[in-house]
């Protein structure tokens, strides 16, 4: 894939990983991000609060929900892992810094959600459609707090630099206009 972004569009952004994701930590440290990682099981909600508060400033929350999926094997376990850890990741990020106090404008960011690729075992494409959902469900609920929040739902054949590059392009200021929008990558369906 062709580099799309210039260098340094991420210059300034502390950006956030959770889950894993290596080569989207790696894309947005090239274009000049400091990324951070959510080091945390993201299923523990205490866990995740207190790795969270002890990011500092975060501009840019990446969940990686495709990593944990693999590693629980696919299926309903994998399935409910990557979906509640997701929300785990989500809501302490907004609740650590995001919000403001009454009368402050709020901070605000962006949230990026990655599901697993429909071909990564039994129930992805559920997964993916949760995570939908909650992109486009959060983006309304949350506008008035600023916070923007997109999910890509890789196609099956989705390469992991396409899904970097998109990643980074939505951390970017591009990014910022979109909301409650699904990215769907990868190799389109053949014709019927």
């Amino acid at each position: 894939m062709l580099d799309v972004l210039r260098p340094g569009v991420l210059d300034g952004l502390r950006v956030c990983v959770a889950g894993g994701g290596a080569p989207l930590r790696a894309r947005a440290a090239e274009l000049g991000a400091t990324v951070l990682a959510l080091e945390a099981d993201l299923d523990d909600e205490e866990a995740v609060g207190a790795a969270v508060a002890g990011l500092g400033r975060i501009d840019v929350l990446v969940v990686d929900a495709a990593t944990p999926f693999v590693a629980a094997g696919g299926g309903m376990a994998a399935l409910r892992t990557a979906v509640d850890g997701s929300w785990n990741a989500v809501r302490a990020t907004v609740n650590a810094g995001w919000t403001a106090a009454e009368g402050d404008d709020p901070a605000g960011g962006k949230v990026v959600l990655v599901a697993p690729g429909a071909d990564a075992g039994v129930h992805a494409t559920a997964v993916g459609a949760a995570l939908e959902n909650a992109a486009r469900t959060l983006s309304i609920e949350w506008a008035r707090l600023g916070v923007r929040t997109t999910a890509i739902v890789p196609r099956a054949g989705a390469r992991d630099a396409d899904l970097a590059e998109l990643v980074a392009f939505l951390a970017s200021p591009g990014g910022d206009y979109f909301t409650g929008c699904v990215f769907t990558p990868g190799v389109a369906p053949a014709a019927a």
